[in-house]
């Protein structure tokens, strides 16, 4: 398959939206509850704005704040 084979073709799939070179986006992630039950922060074990469903460690905004700065870039 020449060059412009190759083009033809990859515009052929992006204008179908299957572009190969791409990977599928991830799943959004799960968001903020509007009511309770709320979970329980894992860290300091206050009520977070998630709902006692979400996967994963779930923290309070003031746990969340701290966590960000701790991983944030000081460089």
């Amino acid at each position: 398959m020449d060059r412009e084979q190759r083009n033809e073709q990859r515009n052929e799939e992006r204008d179908e939206g299957r572009d190969a070179s791409y990977c599928p986006a991830p799943a959004a992630p799960a968001g903020r509850v509007d009511g309770p039950p709320y979970a329980d922060c894992v860290e300091c074990g206050k009520p977070t704005e998630y709902g006692v469903a979400t996967p994963g460690v779930v923290l309070c905004p003031v746990c969340e704040w701290q966590d960000a700065q701790r991983s944030a870039c000081s460089g």
